[in-house]
Parts: structure tokens; sequence; C-alpha cells
């Protein structure tokens, strides 16, 4: 019989499709002479809940653990992400921001990118974000901050102080909250009569199509569909309006919520869910097939950094990204296969990465020289990354992808 849990959304059984065995936190990075046998780990595993069909993993993390002070990942960090959330900030002032007095509450505002633009247009607005560090940079830049998770408390203390929110939105947030429904239950709370709850996160369909498994790791505990979506908007008196598919981060869908009956569905709603359903995305056949995906990109990547390290190649990875850590961890790739990870994040630099300790170093050390091969583990900035670093190419390096399968470019 396979393992079985809870669901988070609706409490029907959760039963285990995938494992992807002990993790680290994925941005747990460590100091160089720090006692590595104090890491935290935990089993990552994922499972499809038989009733709502909302995939989620096994076990949770406690999330102090993984959104502090020092928590090293910045949203504006990406000009591609800074571009989508700008523009993103100018459609809302088209549509839903357009009030006498209009104002705006996002959950995981991170450094602010998205609110900065809005700020600058005089919106009235309330960021809110656990981070205490990444929190400040956005206060820096004249953001309104609270430091706090967002709950159904948190929600009501803003509505006592602001009253309601004309528009609440989310990126890359929601999905990490296994405690979703005290969310809901605030955001319900929070929003006007004729406002909505837009939040964006990684779209099941792509991770499945794509093999991006790397996208299930410590933080992202929810993996979103239509159909789940829908289910727990239902069950705390919203409901789901609008869908986007969007290119960003390998795929994600923007999903709009409101307050039921308040407006009419959009045709992409009924759309999406019928691709979904068309696909067996609810369908515990349909995720063990991505399992056995999964274990065949280990095999070939594996395979393959050993016989480049065999062969006396140099290969160094670029960007040390949350999502890497599924990756080095389940495959195994150490110091001994990848000599070292770039990344351009400065809380990054200097440090280890979490689980196998390959150690992270600065853009400027991949052209010193530059190494025969690069693996991308950064992969969803692929166009990006490639763009700014064509002396490498030129120089005769190539990349090494492994999504949707280990290849060579």
């Amino acid at each position: 019989m396979s393992n079985t849990s809870q669901c988070r959304v609706c409490g029907g059984t959760v039963h285990e499709f995938f494992d992807f065995g002990r993790q680290p936190l994925s941005d747990a990075f460590l100091a160089p002479g720090s006692d590595l046998g104090q890491e935290f780990f935990f089993r990552l595993a994922t499972g499809l809940c038989e009733a709502c069909t909302m995939v989620q993993l096994m076990e949770e993390v406690p999330r102090d653990r993984m959104f502090h002070e020092e928590y090293p990942y910045y949203s504006s960090g990406s000009a591609y992400m800074r571009d989508h959330f700008e523009g993103l900030a100018k459609r809302l002032l088209a549509t839903e921001l357009t009030g006498e007095d209009p104002f705006i509450v996002e959950v995981g505002c991170n450094d602010g990118v998205m609110l900065r633009a809005l700020a600058e247009a005089g919106v009235r607005h309330l960021g809110v974000e656990p981070s205490g560090g990444v929190a400040d940079l956005a206060a820096e830049k004249g953001i309104r901050v609270r430091k706090s998770f967002f709950e159904e408390s948190t929600a009501k203390e803003i509505l006592a102080a602001e009253g309601h929110a004309d528009v609440i939105y989310a990126a890359n947030t929601l999905c990490h909250i296994p405690y979703i429904g005290s969310v809901l239950s605030g955001v319900a709370a929070l929003l006007a009569p004729t406002g909505v709850f837009v939040f964006e996160d990684p779209y099941l369909s792509d991770i499945v199509e794509r093999t991006s498994f790397d996208q299930i790791y410590d933080e992202h505990f929810f993996f979103f569909t239509v159909r789940s979506v829908g289910a727990m908007a239902a069950a705390h008196g919203l409901e789901l309006v609008d869908v986007e598919r969007l290119p960003v981060h390998g795929g994600e869908v923007r999903y709009t919520l409101a307050p039921a009956g308040s407006r009419q569905p959009s045709a992409a709603v009924a759309e999406l869910l019928a691709e979904e359903d068309a696909r067996g995305l609810g369908e515990t056949a349909t995720l063990r097939r991505f399992g056995e995906n999964v274990l065949k990109i280990r095999e070939d990547l594996t395979a393959l950094l050993r016989r480049l390290r065999d062969e006396g190649r140099s290969v160094v990875g670029y960007g040390a990204t949350a999502k890497s850590a599924t990756v080095t961890n389940l495959c195994g790739i150490g110091p001994d296969l990848v000599s070292f990870v770039c990344d351009s994040t400065p809380t990054k630099q200097g440090r280890l990465t979490p689980g196998t300790h390959i150690p992270v170093r600065t853009p400027e050390d991949f052209a010193r020289p530059y190494p025969d091969y690069a693996l991308l583990f950064a992969w969803n900035h692929a166009e990006e990354i490639m763009a700014k670093e064509q002396e490498f190419r030129d120089a005769g390096g190539k990349w090494i992808l492994y999504v949707p399968d280990v290849r060579i470019v």
C-alpha cells in the first residue's frame, strides 16, 4: 500500500506517487568550515489528493526554517522578471486599480519589484513579507511593508487598519504555504466585494509535460491546476474567474479569483480545464509516468557528467537556484562532477550548495578560465543567460541542459 497523508486543502486522502529521497533545505547555503553535520534534511515526496486532485508534498518543512532574515532570493535579480512584474503593474493600473483610492496587498512581496511601480504611480499599497532581509530592501525603495506571514489573523488586522483591498496579489508564493486554508480565509475577509485575488505559480501541467522535476523542492508545497484551484477557491466562498498561461519560471499560470458570483468566469477557465482532463493530470497513472521520466533524466545526467569527468573535461554549474538542490541531491552531483557553481546573488557567493556542498562563486569566475561545459541549473532563464554569456560559446564552451531531457547545446 502506498504512503498516504491528509490533504491540506480539503482533508481528503493524498496518495504518494514519487519519492525524491532525503533532501536539504533548498536555500540553506552553508559557510565553509561550518558544522556541515548540522544540516536539516527531510523526505521530499509528492502525492495526489483523491478528492480535490491537488498535488502536494507529503511532508511539511517548518516555515521559519525556509523564510527568515537571510532568505537569499531576490525577485529583481532577473531583468526578464523585472519586466514581467512591471508589465503586470501597468495592467492592474489600467484594469483593477482605477477607483478613487485603490488599495493593493501583495502577499510575499520580496524586494518590492512589482509594488514599486504602483507606489510610483501613487497607489496605496502594502507588502506582506516574512523574510526580513528582502523586506528591508523593499522598504528602502519606499514600499510599505509588513514583516509577517500572511494568514487569516494578518488579513483581519490589515482590514481593520486599511479597509478592503481591491487587489490581493501573490507571485510564486501561494504554492509555498501549507496552511493555505487560513490564507484563503484571510483573502475572503480582506477582499472588496468587487475585488480580485490574483496569483501566479508553477503549473503542474508544464512540470509533467517537460519533466521539470526540479520545480519540486521544500518551498513548493502545492502544484496547482485549474481543477484543484477551483475546488480550493469554492471552499472559501471564492470562484476561479480567469486563467492565463505564462512563460516565466518554466511555465506558470496566473489565476484570478473573485467572490463567488461577482464576476462571469472567462472562457479560458473551461478551455484549460478541458486540456487538463485530456492530459489526465488528476490521474495517478499520469503522475507515475512522470516519476519514471525523472529517473531516466537522473540516469542520463549522471552518466554524462561521469563520462566528462573521466575524459578530463571541466564542468561548472550556472545558477545556484533553489531548484538545483533537488537535481544535485537526487542525482548525487557533488564537487567531483561539478567543480563550482556561478551565481550573481551576493549572499550565496563563497558558500556551499545545500546537501552536496559544491562551492558557489561569482559570475566573474565563470571566465577564469571558461570551462568546457556549463550545467545550466537556471534553465528557465536560458535565453537571457546564453545571450549574456555568448563569449563562453565563442570560446568553444557548451551548455548542458536536463529539461525536458539531457542534452548538450
